[in-house]
């Protein structure tokens, strides 16, 4: 990746929906030079995809969860097993494998209350091979942002 390539994600991070031939006047190429890098890093799995970032609250979902669970055991076979059946479960916006003593972190989101209790006694707990859970909800989200490719971590 060149400052080129970096322009061209920082500006897409930016708007998204920009047509190629915005895109490339604002990072200083023509469109089709452009197209073929976006198509390269597309390729390349740097740019991943193209989303709308939404609100949850908008959208219903006012709550976010974090839930660390403890494994009874952590072989191929049980954490394969885990992931399958975690990612059934649509209120489970992120699932991170943990170092220490915690070997999951389930980031969720929920209606209210009621709705995520539900979600942990019908579903979550319903997951062969959990140990234990620890939960703690989300007053605000200080920082919420993607990694830049203009930044210092994206070089």
């Amino acid at each position: 990746m060149d400052d080129l390539d970096r322009k061209i994600i920082t500006t897409l991070q930016r708007d998204g929906r920009l047509p190629v031939t915005d895109l490339a006047e604002r990072v200083g190429l023509s469109p089709t030079p452009c197209a073929r890098r976006m198509a390269r890093m597309e390729a390349e799995g740097i740019i991943t995809g193209y989303a709308a970032r939404v609100s949850p609250e908008k959208l219903g979902y006012p709550i976010t969860v974090f839930v660390f669970a403890e494994l009874e055991r952590q072989s191929r076979d049980a954490l394969e097993g885990f992931e399958r059946a975690i990612r059934r479960f649509p209120e489970v916006l992120e699932c991170h494998l943990m170092t220490g003593s915690r070997d999951i972190l389930l980031k969720i989101a929920a209606r209210d209350l009621r709705s995520f209790d539900s979600f942990l006694e019908h579903n979550l707990m319903s997951v062969p091979g959990i140990r234990s859970t620890r939960t703690s909800f989300s007053l605000r989200a200080m920082v919420d942002r993607e990694i830049s490719a203009g930044s210092s971590l994206g070089r």
